[in-house]
């Protein structure tokens, strides 16, 4: 059994220790006469004593932690308080993870995060182990080697792997991609990070003194409309909040996929990224699920793409590293096509649009949605000087064609030899490409809208967890007795390539099977 890394004592009581004596300080603080806090000296004891516990938890966390790796299993024992044992099984595994912050990057440490087939979730974390220990560990997971080899082996491995130079492993990787200064600043310009985004614009802005009340006010600005600080201090500050918002989201993208390159080895795609915190991780070939490319405005405008894999109970955006799922971040659009070609070979994308009258529906959609609006604003009116010309709103009844339209041309499937490709979305448009022998279940659809016009959706449900979050390969608005076709179709094709896998998998055991010397020994060695 093994053990973590020393120097994750001291990392995670850093954290540890600083949350228990918060804690500590605040229920000081509630504790304390009257419940005002003044007395601080007196609680700076009780704060230490919180500390302490952190550092004597995390000690006895590290000498109760131990992990093993047999033939068939990862075993992990860990419990302070209350002990758990877990067997992972190696071919359970989905995704393994390396993380590294700064200052595990000083100390030679790396966390390492297990995720497995069925659930996004990190099933083991190793915080912390040796940075070497981490890819070692994670190879060997991916791989499913035996943890039995000879400690000459093992050492010899790690050995290998200190003295390669730098973004460089004892194996052989080929370079798929690798982020250029200028693909990198533009994804930082024009990627919005909503969460971030909003976080850091209050931050700034409050910090920097932001205040709308007393910003501008009416006295020195006597000229301007509004009220006492007038409309131009409104929107002053609106234009100081939404900048800093902008500029908090940039250097986060920034940060988040700085140095990002994507190598192969044999079936494995190896990512890493990052500037402040360090991540690198695994996409097994063998698991993906659906390839998805998406060209969003406004990089599309430039003719780039991003490219992102999804394999099984795991996709893009779930974890708590958002994104490390991305095979390519950005990249020039055929240059994004090309290398998810050399993941699955599905050719050319030559897509069938939807009917006509699918636009129609839209059009007439959009148009609904415009006279809520309008009516809405005439209530407004009515009963508030908030609306005043109402009326003007009814202009946007003549953008529901263009809308309608953008959309429709925008929509299409494709139902090949081996891979299914769907397209659907204007602001952000995704074309998604679905092995056969990857789907679950095929569903087909009506609403009672889309049957008024005989339409219908056809979705290729997988098992990744995209399913559940509504990111399927769906064929939207397709004639319904065409539907019912797409339908069969996908599911004779599922069948002829589940056998095609089942026939080339028994030919490859037929080959491997005589060049193992064991089973040539024992066929030879009958019984006398």
């Amino acid at each position: 059994m093994r053990k973590l890394h020393p120097a994750s004592i001291a990392v995670r009581s850093l954290s540890r220790s600083l949350n228990t004596g918060l804690l500590f300080f605040v229920i000081g603080i509630v504790a304390s006469p009257g419940g005002n806090g003044m007395d601080v000296l007196s609680i700076l004891p009780l704060v230490a004593v919180g500390v302490v516990i952190g550092i004597v938890y995390e000690f006895a966390y590290y000498q109760r932690f131990r992990y093993e790796l047999t033939g068939d299993t990862f075993d992990v024992t860990s419990g302070v308080i209350s002990r758990r044992d877990r067997e992972l099984p190696l071919g359970r595994v989905q995704n393994v993870d390396i993380r590294q912050n700064v200052l595990g990057r000083i100390l030679g440490i790396a966390a390492v995060h297990v995720e497995t087939a069925g659930g996004g979730q990190t099933e083991v974390s190793l915080q912390y182990v040796d940075e070497d220990e981490a890819h070692h560990l994670r190879r060997q997971l991916r791989s499913g080697a035996s943890a039995s080899e000879s400690p000459s082996t093992e050492a010899t491995t790690l050995e290998d792997q200190a003295n390669a130079p730098e973004g460089e492993t004892a194996e052989d990787e080929e370079l798929l991609f690798e982020i250029q200064r200028h693909e990198l600043v533009i994804l930082s310009v024009f990627t919005i990070d909503p969460g971030a985004s909003l976080l850091g614009g209050i931050a700034l802005s409050f910090a920097s003194g932001f205040d709308p009340t007393t910003l501008l006010p009416a006295d020195r600005l006597p000229e301007l409309p509004g009220p006492a600080t007038g409309l131009f201090a409104l929107a002053w500050g609106l234009f100081l909040f939404l900048l800093a918002a902008w500029i908090i989201s940039a250097a986060l993208t920034f940060t988040r996929y700085y140095g990002f390159r994507l190598t192969r080895v044999d079936d494995e795609l190896y990512y890493e990224r990052g500037l402040l915190q360090r991540y690198s991780g695994t996409i097994p070939l063998e698991k993906v699920q659906t390839l998805t490319i998406t060209e969003s405005i406004p990089f599309r405008w430039f003719g780039y793409a991003a490219l992102s894999v999804e394999t099984a109970g795991y996709a893009p955006g779930q974890s708590d590293s958002r994104g490390t799922e991305s095979a390519i971040p950005l990249a020039d659009a055929d240059r994004v096509a090309e290398l998810a070609r050399a993941i699955e070979p599905f050719g050319a994308i030559d897509l069938e649009s939807p009917p006509r009258r699918a636009r129609e529906r839209y059009a007439v959609r959009y148009l609904l949605v415009v006279g809520v609006v309008v009516g809405i604003a005439y209530v407004a009116s009515r009963y508030t000087t908030v609306v005043q010309r109402w009326y003007l709103l009814a202009v946007l009844a003549v953008l529901a064609p263009i809308a309608a339209h953008l959309k429709w041309s925008n929509r299409g499937y494709h139902v090949g030899d081996r891979y299914l490709l769907t397209r659907t979305g204007f602001w952000r448009r995704t074309t998604k490409v679905v092995p056969y022998y990857r789907v679950q279940a095929v569903l087909h659809q009506a609403t009672i809208f889309q049957r008024r016009r005989r339409l219908a959706s056809v979705t290729a449900d997988t098992a990744s967890s995209a399913s559940l979050l509504g990111r399927t390969a769906t064929a939207h608005d397709v004639d319904a007795d065409r539907g019912l076709e797409l339908q069969t179709a996908i599911e004779e094709r599922l069948q002829d390539r589940l056998r095609a896998r089942k026939r080339q998998r028994t030919v490859d055991r037929w080959f491997q099977e005589p060049t193992n010397p064991e089973n040539e020994s024992s066929e030879s060695d009958g019984p006398t």
